[in-house]
């Protein structure tokens, strides 16, 4: 029996498709999106427009402290995202700030900020969130799990085009790299490492249009395994 109040996690690796997904599946059952990738982006510019060191652990308590971040509704985009105020929407997206996402959300005082925040924002039940730990660390006891997978040239492809729609011409073998490195990064990292819930449901989608990839999880989310 599906709960209206309930928690959806999309976990994943990068370029999946979780955004898409997850924007997507939370319009039909009319719930939030939670972003969190968005907000580990935003917390990496913080720190690089700051040059603050990862070891240096006075300078990076005193920097997330200071840090307040806002989501909101973007229509179709990607959710809009505040940082102190400063609209950060355009300046995260790039896959520079992806590997720095990737970098600062290993540290586990940025981890116990935003997943703090991210618990947060999810008292209220009615939310899909997507990003690398929500149904392993952040929201172990959610409604339902999935893990949203693709081959990392899939990935990369759409990477790629996406990009070229935004007038960023970037060579498919450098984003396939950065990809392949950003997998290695996050499923090896000591804290919070990219995997599947245990009872994640996994997706494949590298063959699947976003659109099937919803309908197939709203049947799941619908008729839930015993």
């Amino acid at each position: 029996m599906f709960e209206p109040k309930g928690i959806i996690t999309i976990d994943g690796p990068s370029g999946a498709g979780k955004s898409t997904i997850s924007r997507g599946l939370a319009a039909k059952l009319h719930f939030t999106y939670l972003d969190t990738g968005a907000m580990y982006r935003a917390v990496g510019l913080a720190l690089e427009r700051q040059g603050i060191d990862l070891a240096d652990t006075e300078s990076l308590t005193q920097c997330l402290a200071a840090i307040e971040l806002t989501l909101s509704p973007n229509g179709d985009e990607d959710v809009r995202v505040a940082l102190n105020g400063e609209d950060v929407s355009q300046a995260i997206r790039t896959p520079e700030m992806g590997m720095v996402a990737s970098r600062v959300s290993a540290h586990p005082l940025v981890r116990e900020k935003l997943t703090a925040l991210q618990r947060q924002l999810g008292e209220e039940g009615g939310i899909v969130a997507e990003g690398r730990d929500m149904g392993t660390v952040v929201f172990p006891k959610a409604f339902c799990k999935f893990f949203l997978n693709a081959s990392a040239e899939e990935r990369a492809r759409r990477r790629q085009k996406q990009l070229a729609e935004k007038g960023q011409s970037v060579d498919y073998q450098e984003i396939l790299d950065q990809i392949s490195k950003r997998d290695y990064d996050d499923s090896m990292r000591e804290h919070a490492p990219l995997k599947p819930a245990a009872d994640a449901i996994i997706v494949d989608s590298s063959s699947m249009n976003p659109q099937a990839v919803i309908e197939y999880m709203l049947a799941c989310i619908a008729n839930p395994a015993p």
